[in-house]
C-alpha cells in the first residue's frame, strides 16, 4: 500500500497511470487473500482425509479384536490381544486359547481384511476407468464368472476331495469376463467407458443362467455346497489360503496406488488425458486387468461377495472427495472395516447360527446404495 500512496503522490506520474498501478495493487491484495482462503480450506480438507483414515484404521483395530473375542468361547478383548502378541513373539502361555484365536478364528478375519480392501480398490478403479458409478467386479462379470466355475468343480464332483480344483476353476472362469472386457476395451470400433459395463453386466446375466441349469441338475449335497458358495462367507478361508490371497492383492493394490495420479488425469476424459501425455486407451487395459486379476483372487476363496466394491467408494467420497491419492487408500480402509463388521454382524445376528458375510453385505449395501442415490442424486458420482 506504501508503494501506491507513493506512486500517487508523485508528481512525474500521470493520474492514469497512478489509477492503473492501484488497481493492480488492490488486485493483487485479493489474490493473496483468495490464495490464503484456498490454502486455509485445502488444510481443512486434508485434517477431514486424515481424520477419517484415522477413524477407519481405529475401528478395524477394535472390531478385529470383537470379532476374534467373539465365538462359543467368549474371550476378552485384552486376552485376544495378549494372545495374539504371545503368539507373534513365541511366548505362547495358553495352548488351547492360542490355537482359538491364531488357528480358528484368526484366519477369517484377515481373510475379511484382504478381501474387503482388494474389492473395494477394484471398486474404485473400475468406476473411474469406466466413468460408471455401476461398475465394480460384480457387475462386471466377474464374480459370476467365478460362480459358474466353482460350480462346474462342485457338479463334477471335482472338488470331493480337496477345495484346490474349485478354486482353480472359479480363478480361470473369472479370468473370461475380464479378459473379454479387456478385448472390448481395445477395439476401436466400440466406445468403451459406456459400453463395458454393459458388456460385463450382459456375461453376468450368461454366466448366472449357466449356474443355475447346474444347480438344477445338482444332487441335494452338491446344491447346498453350491448355495454356500453363491452367498461369499468368510468362514472356509485357512491359514494356507492366505497367501495365494495376500500374493494377489498386496502388489496389486500397490501398482493401482502408484497409478492415482493417473487415474485423476483419466477421470477428465480420453481427449484431455491424451492431451496431458496420458494414453487412456492403454491405460484403461492395463488397469481392468490388473483389477480383474485381484477380484479374481478373492472371490475364487472366499465365494461371491457383492456390494463391497460398488458402495465402498461412494461412501468414501463423501468424506475424502473425488481424488484418487486419497480416495484408494481410504476406500480400501474403509472395505476392510466393513467387510469385518458384516462378518461380525453375520456371527452375532442369530443365536445359534451364521448368516454369510456376502448376505449382510447385500443387506448392507442395497439400502445404503439406494439411500445415496436419493441423498445425493447425481452427486454421488
Amino acid at each position: 500500500m506504501r508503494f501506491t500512496e507513493d506512486v500517487e503522490s508523485d508528481p512525474l506520474i500521470s493520474p492514469h497511470l497512478a489509477r492503473l498501478v492501484k488497481g493492480w495493487s488492490e488486485r493483487d491484495a485479493d489474490d493473496g487473500e483468495g490464495y490464503r482462503r484456498h490454502l486455509a480450506d485445502y488444510h481443512r480438507t486434508l485434517r477431514r482425509r486424515m481424520l477419517f483414515l484415522a477413524f477407519c484404521v481405529a475401528v478395524i483395530i477394535a472390531t478385529v479384536g470383537v470379532a476374534i473375542s467373539y465365538g462359543a468361547l467368549d474371550i476378552s478383548f485384552a486376552d485376544t490381544y495378549r494372545t495374539i502378541w504371545n503368539h507373534l513373539t513365541s511366548r505362547i502361555e495358553d495352548k488351547g486359547m492360542d490355537y482359538i484365536v491364531i488357528e480358528v478364528r484368526a484366519p477369517r478375519i484377515v481373510a475379511g481384511l484382504i478381501a474387503g480392501a482388494g474389492l473395494a480398490a477394484c471398486g474404485v478403479v473400475m468406476q473411474c476407468v469406466l466413468r460408471n458409478p455401476l461398475a465394480d467386479p460384480y457387475t462386471t462379470g466377474v464374480s459370476s464368472g467365478a460362480s459358474l466355475g466353482a460350480t462346474i468343480a462342485i457338479y463334477t464332483g471335482l472338488s470331493a476331495a480337496t477345495k484346490a480344483p474349485t478354486v482353480i476353476l472359479a480363478f480361470l472362469f473369472s479370468l473370461v469376463p475380464t479378459l473379454a472386457i479387456v478385448a472390448l476395451s481395445k477395439s476401436k470400433s466400440s466406445n468403451a467407458p459406456t459400453t463395458t459395463i454393459m458388456f460385463g453386466i450382459g456375461l453376468m446375466y450368461i454366466f448366472g443362467a449357466c449356474t443355475t441349469v447346474l444347480m438344477l441338475w445338482a444332487s441335494n449335497e452338491g446344491l447346498a455346497e453350491i448355495y454356500q458358495w453363491q452367498v461369499g462367507s468368510l468362514a472356509k478361508v485357512k491359514w494356507e489360503d492366505l497367501p495365494y490371497m495376500a500374493g494377489a492383492v498386496i502388489p496389486g493394490v500397490i501398482a493401482l496406488q502408484a497409478t492415482a495420479t493417473g487415474l485423476n488425469v483419466m477421470a477428465t476424459g480420453d481427449e484431455s488425458a491424451k492431451a496431458l501425455g496420458v494414453n487412456a486407451a492403454r491405460t484403461r487395459v492395463a488397469l481392468l486387468a490388473l483389477a480383474g486379476l485381484i477380484s479374481a483372487a478373492i472371490v475364487s476363496f472366499t465365494g461371491v461377495l457383492g456390494f463391497v466394491g460398488l458402495v465402498t467408494p461412494h461412501i468414501a467420497r463423501i468424506f475424502i472427495g473425488a481424488d484418487n491419492r486419497y480416495l484408494l487408500p481410504a476406500s480400501m480402509l474403509f472395505g476392510a472395516m466393513l467387510m469385518i463388521v458384516a462378518d461380525l454382524i453375520g456371527r452375532a445376528a442369530i443365536v445359534g447360527s451364521t448368516i454369510p458375510a456376502g448376505v449382510v453385505m447385500a443387506f448392507i449395501g442395497g439400502p445404503t446404495f439406494i439411500w445415496l442415490l436419493m441423498r445425493r442424486g447425481s452427486k454421488a458420482w
